[in-house]
């Protein structure tokens, strides 16, 4: 039996459920919990007081967290939403995005500051659905025009840059073949999967089942959901792409599926119970990933621009969250 101590989880716990209190109780600052649990995160954590430290227990549920948040960020896509005019002027704003980090990234490059001029421009794209959709839901401005626009853009940007990321400079190495098989094949697998379920749910027997144990113990939609989610991460991590974008494509599938939810109205509710009441403050607080980054950053740096830690696998940078 493993040594394990929950202090620390429980030290995590106490700063998700003070955050938000904190900011209750003085409304007129409107500032998003979200912000507060990553501040706490910074001043209790490696880079403050270190009173939070990295243990087993806290590490696999700041993953966890990591990937529901993006599997309910992937829950607000509404797929008959993201069409038009809408899609267009989001896939402009990327373009326009990733342009504008390109010329930062050859500025930096001129001025020897970056070795991969590229993955900077990348990088600079990215945008953190994860952290925008708890603000806007916070907001209740998830539903309004301005909410499905950043959403719609947000979901754009996050998708296309961790795409790029995957095809561009993955650390499973391969040739450039390999690396645009990866997306082919994951699509694919995703399309069955999709196609395999929303056969499923036609039938009248299994939406029975369904019906009748959601609201029970069994709590069988939600977990399918959780399935689900894993599943894809799993599928992702073994054809050589980022963990995250299966995370996002299990709560894209799950929304595109299941649009009409009047006969379990508490499913959504129950996901957001367990990704913003348990997992996803853990990940928003834990510095699992305070002042080092995977070798794939540490590529973009010059020589002269980074430090390599005692064990040699990782780069000393600034905060990366």
């Amino acid at each position: 039996m493993w040594d394990v101590s929950f202090a620390i989880l429980f030290f995590v716990a106490l700063i998700a459920f003070c955050a938000p209190t904190l900011v209750g109780f003085v409304p007129r600052l409107r500032i998003p919990s979200v912000v507060v649990m990553i501040a706490a995160g910074i001043v209790f954590g490696s880079s403050g007081v270190s009173l939070i430290q990295l243990d087993g227990p806290v590490q696999i549920l700041a993953l966890l967290g990591l990937a529901f948040l993006l599997f309910l960020a992937g829950l607000e896509i509404d797929v008959r939403r993201l069409r038009g005019n809408l899609l267009r002027v989001a896939l402009a704003g990327y373009a326009l995005t990733l342009a504008l980090g390109g010329v930062a990234g050859m500025l930096f490059g001129i001025l020897d500051w970056v070795r991969s001029p590229l993955l900077l421009a990348v990088t600079l794209s990215a945008t953190s659905l994860g952290l925008i959709v708890p603000v806007l839901s916070d907001a209740d401005q998830a539903e309004t025009r301005t909410g499905v626009s950043v959403i719609a853009a947000s979901s754009v940007a996050e998708f296309g840059s961790v795409l790029l990321l995957s095809l561009l400079f993955s650390t499973s190495g391969g040739t450039v073949g390999e690396r645009i098989a990866r997306p082919l094949v994951f699509a694919a697998v995703v399309a069955a999967v999709a196609g395999a379920i929303f056969a499923a749910s036609r039938s009248v027997r299994l939406g029975g089942v369904f019906l009748r144990l959601q609201d029970t113990t069994a709590e069988l939609r939600v977990r399918a959901a959780v399935a689900l989610l894993i599943g894809f991460v799993v599928l992702a991590q073994r054809v050589g792409l980022e963990t995250i974008l299966g995370a996002f494509m299990a709560g894209v599938i799950v929304a595109a599926l299941d649009p009409d939810t009047t006969t379990h109205p508490r499913f959504r509710a129950k996901l957001e119970g367990i990704g913003y009441g348990f997992v996803v403050p853990v990940f928003f607080i834990t510095p699992w990933r305070p002042r080092y980054c995977r070798p794939l950053h540490c590529r973009s740096l010059s020589p002269r621009r980074r430090s390599v830690s005692p064990s040699g696998r990782y780069c000393r940078l600034t905060r990366l969250r």
